[in-house]
Formats: structure tokens, C-alpha cells, sequence
């Protein structure tokens, strides 16, 4: 199975990034997680995004806030699926790396999730490997069914809350 690269652009987005890493873990997808940055180790960061088919990953998620060019430079550098998250800051509550990910040049595709949105990054990157993977796949639909059954769950429950 292929990996995944987790990258954050500081050690500071770890706590949104654990979300990602623990449905990896789930799923049991191999990643690794590297701190990287676009501006204060950009031969680093390079370096590693045009190394990381021929290391075995599949998927690249980069977290940033503020100017979150993390995930452009590393769509710049390789040509594996890179998706991007967002990180709320202080400043401008995340809406500045939100525009800064998701208006990505033609050519430099980056599949950008909300806000913090860890979790959808980790089950993307789950989806694509899923394409090539039929163990993934077939992990990755029992988990939506366990979704579907939850919320029909609940459903039920208010329902009969409120006699219905």
C-alpha cells in the first residue's frame, strides 16, 4: 500500500493534523509526518516533494495557516495528488490560508478541505489510494455504512423523541 506524506508547515498545527493521522491509523494507511516549511526550509520541502513517489507515498496532505503555500510548493515539485488544509489562525480565522490554497494556478492542482478539516483530508487521501486498493476500498464503504447507520440512528431516536 502506498503512503502518505502528513506535512505541516509548523510544529503549532499538530493538534488539526492528529485528526488526520488518527483515520490513517484506522484505516491502517502507512504516513509519515515531517514539519516542512515553504518559506523557512524551502530546499527541504522540495527536496522531499520531488523524492516522494520514489519513497513510496501516494498522497501528500499539507497543513498551513496564514499564507499557506505549503501545499502549492509541494504541487509545484511533484505530480502526486497533493491536498491541502487550511489552519485557523488568530488573524483572519483561517479564511487567508483558505484563499491562499485553494486559488492555485492552472497546472498546480490542490484538492483544498475546509477549514481545519484534517479529517476529510485523511479520508481523501483514503479515496484515491482506495482507486488502486481493493482491501481500502472495501474498509473505506464500512465505514460510510457505519456513518449512514448512525445518523439513521439518531434520526430515529429524535423521532420517536417527538412521537413520530
Amino acid at each position: 500500500m502506498k503512503k502518505v506524506a502528513v506535512i505541516m508547515g509548523s510544529d503549532s498545527d499538530l493538534p488539526v493534523v492528529r485528526k488526520a493521522t488518527d483515520i490513517l491509523s484506522e484505516f491502517g494507511v502507512p504516513f509519515e509526518v515531517r514539519v516542512l516549511s515553504a518559506h523557512r526550509t524551502p530546499v527541504e520541502a522540495a527536496d522531499f516533494a520531488r523524492s516522494a513517489r520514489e519513497s513510496g507515498f501516494g498522497v501528500i496532505i499539507c497543513a498551513a495557516g496564514m499564507a499557506a503555500h505549503l501545499a502549492g510548493a509541494f504541487a509545484a515539485n511533484c505530480s502526486l495528488p497533493v491536498i491541502g488544509i487550511p489552519v485557523k489562525s488568530k488573524y483572519l480565522d483561517g479564511v487567508d490560508a483558505l484563499l491562499s490554497t485553494v486559488q492555485m494556478p492552472t497546472g498546480m492542482p490542490v484538492a483544498t478541505v475546509a477549514i481545519d478539516g484534517a479529517a476529510n483530508a485523511a479520508l481523501l487521501s483514503i479515496q484515491m489510494l482506495a482507486l488502486s486498493d481493493e482491501t481500502l476500498r472495501v474498509k473505506y464503504d464500512e465505514y460510510r455504512a457505519q456513518a449512514t447507520a448512525k445518523v439513521l440512528e439518531k434520526d430515529r431516536a429524535i423521532r420517536s423523541e417527538f412521537g413520530l
